[in-house]
């Protein structure tokens, strides 16, 4: 399978790691939602009934994070999907002029005068200098057999079909395609 995808070099990263929309897990509602379930139940029935132990039903009702897999058996009791809990994290992009800046207030062995002197120059060369970047076009392809192929071989394949993906651009552009 050969996709087409683009990716932009030099463009604001999430601050937070590198997974694309991490969420979080609402262990409050869990909490209320396994009371709410047990209702009349004593916590060692429902306990019994969600196959997790007693003093565990117990601290994920009262907020703890539950283990994965008790958190699934008490989503299973609750007739929940797993997915209910959570709820993605907003984040802010931080360029990597940002992160440079960062990087000098934070440096103890600049003065705050003397790392706003340099931030600010920092500013006004990347300003002057930088540009747009256009994305470049990356070609991603599965290839079953690439771990058997001689080295160099996926590195040839890819470069091929990226001079192939060009030459289209570059009829349709001409309006050939």
């Amino acid at each position: 399978m050969v996709s087409n995808q683009t990716h932009a070099h030099n463009q604001p990263q999430l601050s937070a790691g590198n997974a694309d929309q991490p969420e979080r897990l609402d262990i409050r509602e869990l909490g209320e939602m396994l009371k709410e379930r047990r209702g009349s139940l004593s916590i060692r029935q429902a306990a019994k009934e969600a196959d997790v132990s007693f003093s565990t039903f117990s601290r994920v009702e009262a907020g703890s994070q539950p283990d994965l897999a008790t958190f699934t058996r008490l989503c299973a009791w609750l007739g929940i999907s797993p997915s209910h809990f959570f709820t993605p994290i907003v984040q802010r992009e931080v360029s990597p002029l940002d992160q440079a800046i960062t990087h000098l207030r934070t440096d103890p062995r600049l003065s705050s005068d003397a790392s706003g002197k340099i931030s600010s120059v920092l500013r006004d060369l990347y300003n002057a200098l930088a540009h747009e970047v256009e994305p470049t076009p990356v070609i991603a392809c599965h290839l079953r057999a690439s771990a058997v192929m001689r080295p160099g071989v996926p590195h040839r394949l890819a470069r091929l079909l990226r001079d192939m993906h060009d030459e289209l651009e570059r009829q349709v552009e001409a309006g050939v395609l």
